[in-house]
């Protein structure tokens, strides 16, 4: 049983307690998944506008050693014909003494369902890189057979799917990161680390309050065998077309506030920070999270609106939608 990491207050064995129960989820926690679907959902990869790139750091539970840390880098490449999409997902995720560096590749397919609606569908392949450092902590029982080594390190592969139905101010989507689950680990470490499969609901609205006021609610339900739902439900707004504010709850867990900045038509940046609410809250102080997007290239949705101006250069010219808020 690990006792203690270093000089931290609470022990390794609390900290994964604390994950199981109040995180309820084995895939990195997200506060900004709003922004961030592509990490979770195959599908998500193709509905972009344009090829976007994110960067997104994550610093959970200040001020206690070891307690997770995330980093993921991520880009969605929707292809030409508006049908096929890629995509490449890393995220590097430490909780004490683990390390934990996920790569795949995704592939979506959509159509169209009606008029104002699209349908995707996308797989991911890949894998994880697991690496348990031991020499990060101190231990009740040392002699155990897979304390005497100092490290362990193990590859195994992940598969995951999704679905994403969306309109021009809505979304649903449901998605599964991984479908190999227990088998892939030896007895080594299968102890320490269990997979289990994790089923990911998205979705959210977009409401037109005026010319430069939107409003979009959203929510993501985590669901884990064996741990509590994991619920998040958030509200924002965006003014001008420039700034994103907004709250979200993560049920029995934590409030946070969200800000967000437009900066050019090509970069976004935002940052959300956590105030846990259970009874972990008084050993930290909250969880901030960094968010960078960038898109390169025209959007398809432009693209389209050029040529009918083109075509009705006699007219008035057709208006181009506004950004999508998601």
């Amino acid at each position: 049983m690990i006792k203690s990491i270093k000089k931290i207050a609470l022990s390794l064995l609390v900290i994964f307690g604390c994950v199981l129960s109040s995180s309820a989820q084995k895939e990195p926690q997200y506060t900004q998944y709003m922004y961030n679907i592509g990490s979770f959902n195959p599908a998500y990869v193709g509905t972009t506008e344009t090829v976007e790139i994110t960067g997104l750091y994550r610093a959970q539970w200040l001020d206690i050693e070891g307690a997770p840390r995330t980093i993921r880098a991520g880009a969605n490449f929707p292809l030409g014909n508006e049908v096929n999409g890629l995509g490449l997902n890393i995220v590097n995720d430490q909780l004490g003494p683990v390390t934990q560096t996920y790569v795949d590749g995704a592939y979506s397919f959509q159509f169209r369902v009606s008029d104002g609606a699209k349908l995707s569908f996308g797989v991911d392949a890949g894998g994880s890189f697991l690496n348990l450092d031991f020499s990060k902590g101190t231990f009740e029982n040392p002699g155990e057979p897979i304390l005497d080594k100092q490290s362990v390190s193990k590859f195994y592969f992940t598969v995951g799917a999704g679905a994403f139905l969306y309109g021009n101010n809505w979304y649903l989507g449901a998605s599964v990161p991984n479908f190999l689950n227990d088998g892939v680990y030896d007895d080594e470490i299968a102890g320490i680390v269990e997979d289990k499969i994790q089923y990911n609901f998205i979705g959210g609205y977009v409401f037109n309050l005026s010319d430069n006021l939107r409003f979009k609610p959203a929510f993501l339900i985590n669901m884990l065998k064996g741990a509590p739902l994991n619920v998040n439900a958030s509200a924002n707004f965006l003014i001008k077309n420039t700034i994103t504010a907004g709250v979200s709850y993560r049920f029995d867990n934590a409030f946070s506030g969200l800000l967000g900045v437009q900066i050019s038509d090509a970069v976004f940046a935002g940052l959300s920070y956590d105030y846990v609410t259970n009874s972990l809250g008084k050993y930290n102080n909250g969880t901030p999270e960094f968010i960078m997007k960038f898109k390169l290239g025209a959007s398809r949705s432009g693209n389209k609106a050029n040529k009918a101006n083109k075509k009705n250069a006699k007219g008035k010219p057709k208006q181009v939608d506004t950004p999508r808020f998601f």
